[in-house]
Order: C-alpha cells, then structure tokens, then sequence
C-alpha cells in the first residue's frame, strides 16, 4: 500500500512540474514577443527621417560637445561630427559650426549691426543670388462700352544682384584660457567674431564699394528727382538749405520735407539712420511753441523718436559737411537686402601665433539697394 502512495506521490509531482515548465515557456514566448515589439518600434523609428529642425535635442547637444570640447578647447579632430564646407580637408576648409553655436553668432550680429537690424536678410546657397524686381507703372485707362481698347503700357522688371564678400575674423586664446574648464568658450567665441564680423558688415552696408563686400546704400547714384522722373537704381536726395549744416530757419522743415519724399506705402516700418553726432544736433530742434521734435523712448529697449518715426544710430554714416549725406529715412526692409550664404566656418589655428590659438572664422556675406525708392537722403547743400 505504501509503496502505491510513493508511485502516485512521484506522478503528482510529475504533473506539478509540467505545469510549471509550460507556464515557464509561455511566459518566455510572451518576452520575447515584447522585446521584438520594442526592437520594430525602434526600427521604424530609426527609419523615419526627421524633419528639419526636429532633430533630437540629445542629439544636438552631443555634436555641440564635442565640437566645443574636442576641437575647439583642444584641437581634436578625430571624431568630431562636423564637415567641411569646401572640397579639400577639414583643416584647410574649416569646419561649419553647429546650429546654435551660429545662432549665437547671428544674434550677436542683429544686436550690434545697426543696418542688419533693419534690412531684409535672407539665406542664400550660393553667391549667384537674384532677385526679380518690378518697376514703373502699369498703364489703365477708362473707356465706353463699345469704344476701343488700345494695349496699355506694362511694368518693366530689373535683376537685382546683391555683391557678396567673405567676411572673416580671426579672435585667438591662449591655451591657458582654453585648458580652463571654467571659460565658457562657446560664449567667447560667438561675441568675440559676432563682434568683428558687425564693425565689418557695418561698414560695408553703409559705404562699401561692392568689391568683394557688399555695395552700401550710400555708393548708389543720387538726383534731386522724383521717383517717376529718376532713374530707377538712383536714391533721391533732398537738400538741407546750406552748405555743411542746417538752414538758419527753421531747420526741423527740412526734415519734415524728408519724410514726405518718401511715398506713403513705404512709411510704414520706416526709420532715421544718422550717427551720433548728427543726431546731436537735431535732438537740439524746437518747433514753433517750444516742443523738441525729438523724443526719447517712454519704456526700456523701445527706440527714440524723431518726427515720429524711430531713429537708428549707425556711426558709419559720414558726418555733417558739404554735400554730405550724412542722413538716411526709408523703410530698409524694403529698399536694402543682406543674403548670408551658408554657415560661419571656424579653423583652429595654434601655429602661426604661438602661444596663441587664433580661431580663423569665415562667412560669405552680400549686400545692395532692392529698391530704391523706398531709401531718401538729406544732401547738406545750400541747393
């Protein structure tokens, strides 16, 4: 009797153990189709091309890292994710900086480029850029029912080609300041060459030559004349009644005479553009019951006004002499453009200056009038 207890004892266990080696498989089949789930998941994921600007902010900051870390502070080239922005090797060509670290250097440029804050800037692939611009006016005319139609004259169009330049900087470091973990060299850098690249570009937009830099709006040819009467390509000018200054009589008239030049459609977003010294002397203006047509801004940040319209201090701008044209009003937005082609470029370079390390930073920059009605300018003449 005994013994038949021990055989159904061992048969019970038996079973017992099937049951959970059954339960052990299926829990391990369900595993395995959760990781496979996972595994597809990511797959298609990783399929999946991002849009632009939606790359992973991990991501991002990884390539940030290493092109701050690596090649900047220590001049790592090797993996670094960065390319070259010309056909030859990384250190002949320099590197494309990444996004924020140019965005840094852009945001730089707004805050202290006077003109840049002002103009149209677009971006551009190439230094091929050109922009299709209407001009003149669309003829119309009323007739009867059955009376005839002849053909009415049609607008003409003129290419308009931005002069572009490389604008560099070359800012250096020791590598003392660089080994510091505790100097941000990020921020050093993107102030430092935003620094140079506006005193530059300030220039140009004002006064360049469009020689290898962009053509300022100052270079352009001028008249006395209307827009429908003046050349197209020609900035219009109105004198400011004597030689080198302001007439004797009330002056502010001439500004006055200034803003209306300028048609309707483009005063609005209109602005002055003068230097400090200029400004000066106009702050000093009174109308005829003691009001200065100058006045300061009510908040923080917010510019100062003169007749109305904000005014832009640009220390490019010539200052007052004879037959000068020492002051800019205009809708910029509309009358100038600036096209950045491509990215800012950085080359480390710890040879030619030791025990310096010179960042030699590059970006091809174009500028021009797009309009030129949309820009007047007071000419300090007597007539």
């Amino acid at each position: 009797m005994t013994g038949a207890m021990e055989v159904k004892a061992d048969m019970l266990e038996q079973a017992f153990d099937a049951v959970a080696a059954a339960d052990a498989v299926e829990e391990l089949k369900q595993t395995v189709a959760s990781l496979k789930i996972q595994v597809d998941a990511q797959a298609v994921a990783a399929s999946r091309l991002p849009l632009d600007g939606a790359k992973s902010v991990q991501a991002g900051g990884a390539v940030r890292s290493q092109f701050v870390e690596r090649y900047l502070r220590r001049g790592v080239e090797s993996g670094v994710e960065m390319k070259a922005l010309e056909a030859v090797t990384g250190g002949d060509g320099g590197y494309a900086v990444p996004r924020e670290i140019d965005g840094e250097i852009a945001a730089t440029l707004r805050s202290l480029s006077p003109i840049r804050a002002i103009s149209q800037v677009v971006q551009t692939g190439s230094s091929g850029y050109r922009k299709l611009l209407a001009h003149g006016a669309t003829g119309a005319s009323w007739v009867g029912e059955a009376g005839a139609r002849p053909e009415t004259a049609t607008r003409d169009f003129a290419e308009i080609i931005p002069s572009f330049g490389e604008l560099y900087a070359n800012p250096a470091a020791t590598q003392l300041m660089l080994d510091d973990a505790m100097f941000n060299i990020e921020h050093w850098l993107a102030e430092e060459i935003g620094r140079e690249f506006a005193v530059a570009e300030g220039a140009a937009f004002v006064n360049g030559n469009g020689t290898n830099k962009p053509k300022g709006f100052l270079t352009y040819g001028v008249s006395a004349l209307a827009d429908a009467a003046r050349t197209f390509g020609e900035l219009q000018f109105v004198i400011s009644g004597a030689a080198g200054g302001f007439a004797s009589s009330s002056p502010e008239d001439k500004l006055i005479e200034l803003v209306h030049a300028l048609r309707p459609p483009y005063r609005q977003g209109a602005c002055w553009v003068m230097n400090s010294d200029t400004l000066a002397r106009i702050r000093k203006f009174k109308t005829s019951d003691g009001q200065f047509i100058w006045q300061p801004g009510l908040v923080e940040g917010q510019a100062a006004t003169l007749l109305g319209y904000p005014v832009v201090e640009a220390e490019d701008m010539p200052a007052v002499a004879a037959n000068s044209l020492s002051i800019a009003f205009g809708n910029f937005r509309s009358g100038y453009l600036i096209a950045d082609r491509g990215e800012t470029r950085i080359l480390r370079d710890p040879f030619s200056n030791k025990p310096y390390v010179h960042f030699y930073a590059t970006k091809r920059v174009g500028g021009g009038v797009v309009d030129s009605n949309a820009i007047k300018l007071m000419k300090f003449a007597a007539s």
